[in-house]
């Protein structure tokens, strides 16, 4: 009896979605429900329609006690109707519900809406990327009402049922790790969580699950995955969300890199394969070590799509004449076909490689038709020069001066702005690479201190032997990113799971036994106990989506994200809260500003 009254519960406002109805119900009586989402009156009759979350239907209405009821709801409202399925004289083929529409004899107004919106929803008349970030974000439910945002969040939905279906199916456990954890030197700044019952301490909420799961491997668990929230107080960008992400956050015992990455390769096509129709590489993934990939790409998250490589000139140039160039790092980069662009093209290159890139100039070659070097710096240029950098007739070649680091970082900007403006970067294809051998330390210059490059966990290539006989600038570690069509997309090591090795690697760092025992005192006295070397990787949930989406902003892929200031402008979080809050987590707050 109680299951009867639940079902006819369930069907009292309607019996069929908005995306469903076809040729084969003419006939038919339904009931549907949904968001008025347009009004078209043509006087004898009205047009309605109707949308839910599988799709829209269009009503008719003739009857004028229906008609005068429909004058009064405005759009957006949420009504229940009921009517029969009739076969629509002017076809609508690019619509599922198309080829029929319903003759209304009854509507509900289940859920008036107010006669403004904020910005207008699902509307031909607008687009919405054009309305203010943050007046969507203040009506996020209303934005999620837009019909590519909401299949975004869909979408979302079914990889992570296909991200644990494939997990589960490689053997691997799904365990849920704290989120009220404690604070660690991870790279960025902890969220803190006072405690109430224990005066003057707090939590942190974690930058990941990294030194839980590497418990679960101490642990006795053979492969571990979860789909994990990370908090990080950083300052957000386009591709990242700012406060929190998710991460397919996975660890095996017993594992080696390569173990990893067959687990990547098996995991990241499959995924993006069964959400979309694009070319998606296969693996094995092409593997660049750092270095290199710093001095082709002059980033370490390249973009494979982009066929433009960079070059070093540098020894080239050793007799140079030309002043900008002495005594510096030259890179370039060779422009197939090139040569064609207007000056017009390379003047606005070089205000780009000034403006944005840092870059104290941008010198340039053209190679003509008959193979003469011409325009820009031409006069400084040998054909020496031009046959050992490959340019042949037609191509253009880009000269970037300064020191290493920064004459990288500039090539590897303008490759990418290059690639770009000349519509270089290949069509509907996802294309992957490892970076491996990261630098295991790296130098601090605001504090003049050796430090760790990535992350601290992981195993230094040559073990104790490395850190006990190399320069540390010189040692790599286990480690390696993920990169897909330039994001880095996961990022993942060997773990370092020897104490000694441990204890070595950190006393490098400048941090002292003592140190490691306070900041890792959990997993420093598990590894005391018979630990199994063990290998993981994080993929990110939030840019995994964002590049199966084909979008450019990861709000986009995020049901309520944080705006640019990394505020709630929906909530109104952060906020203040009162003084009796503050007293029971022992909290006193001095002088602050408030925001406007």
């Amino acid at each position: 009896m109680l299951k009867i009254k639940a079902e006819r519960a369930v069907e009292m406002y309607r019996n069929h979605n908005c995306g469903e109805l076809n040729i084969k119900n003419v006939g038919e009586t339904v009931e549907l429900a949904g968001w008025v989402q347009r009004i078209r009156n043509l006087g004898s009759m009205q047009f309605v329609d109707l949308r839910d979350e599988k799709g829209i239907t269009q009503l008719v209405i003739s009857d004028e006690n229906l008609k005068e009821q429909m004058n009064e709801i405005n759009p957006e409202s949420v009504i229940s109707i009921e009517g029969k399925v009739v076969e629509r004289s002017n076809k609508n083929p690019k619509m599922p519900t198309g080829e029929i529409e319903i003759e209304t004899s009854k509507i509900t107004l289940l859920g008036k809406c107010k006669s403004t919106l904020p910005f207008e929803i699902n509307s031909e008349k607008i687009d919405i990327n054009n309305v203010r970030e943050d007046l969507r974000l203040q009506y996020r439910y209303l934005d999620l009402r837009n019909d590519k945002l909401h299949k975004t969040i869909l979408l979302r939905s079914k990889v992570m049922k296909s991200i644990r279906n494939k997990m589960d199916e490689l053997g691997f456990t799904e365990v849920q790790t704290p989120i009220l954890a404690n604070s660690s030197p991870e790279g960025a700044r902890d969220y803190l969580v006072p405690s109430r019952l224990h005066a003057g301490k707090f939590y942190a909420l974690p930058q990941a699950p990294q030194q839980f799961k590497q418990l679960l491997m101490v642990s006795g668990f053979d492969k571990y995955y979860q789909i994990a929230p990370c908090f990080r107080d950083e300052d957000p960008r386009a591709d990242r969300a700012p406060g929190e992400f998710y991460q397919l956050d996975f660890e095996m015992a017993f594992a080696t890199q390569e173990d990893v990455f067959k687990v990547i390769e098996e995991v990241v096509p499959s995924v993006f394969k069964e959400h979309t129709n694009w070319k998606v590489d296969e693996g094995p993934f092409v593997r660049i070590p750092y270095k290199e990939a710093m001095e082709k790409y002059g980033i370490d998250k390249p973009d494979l799509r982009n066929p433009l490589i960079i070059q070093d000139a540098t020894n080239l140039f050793k007799k140079t004449e030309f002043n900008a160039f002495k005594n510096k790092t030259i890179k370039a980069i060779v422009v197939p076909k090139g040569g064609s662009q207007g000056r017009k093209f390379f003047d606005n290159m070089t205000e780009y490689a000034v403006n944005e890139a840092e870059a104290q100039g941008l010198a340039w070659v053209k190679v003509d038709d008959e193979n003469n070097l011409t325009g820009g710096i031409a006069k400084f240029i040998t054909d020496e020069i031009k046959t050992e950098l490959g340019a042949k007739a037609g191509d253009s070649i880009f000269f970037i001066a300064d020191e290493l680091q920064r004459a990288q970082k500039i090539a590897g900007l303008v490759r990418i702005e290059l690639g770009k403006r000349l519509d270089l970067i290949e069509k509907d294809v996802y294309k992957f690479c490892f970076i491996v051998d990261f630098p295991m330390y790296e130098y601090n210059e605001d504090e003049q201190k050796i430090d760790f490059n990535h992350n601290p966990f992981s195993m230094p290539q040559g073990g104790m032997e490395a850190l006990e006989t190399k320069e540390p600038l010189d040692i790599l570690a286990y480690q390696f990113d993920l990169v897909c069509n330039g994001y880095e997309m996961a990022s993942g090591a060997v773990r370092n799971h020897d104490p000694e090795i441990m204890k070595k690697a950190f006393e490098i760092a400048g941090y002292t036994e003592e140190d490691v025992k306070k900041k890792f005192g959990a997993l420093y006295t598990a590894f005391q106990y018979g630990t199994p070397p063990h290998a993981g990787c994080a993929p990110g949930l939030d840019r995994m989506i964002m590049l199966i989406a084909n979008s450019t902003n990861i709000r986009d892929v995020i049901a309520f994200p944080k705006n640019k200031k990394a505020r709630d402008v929906m909530m109104n979080a952060p906020s203040t809260v009162t003084d009796e809050q503050l007293k029971e987590v022992h909290i006193k707050v001095t002088e602050f500003e408030e925001e406007e």
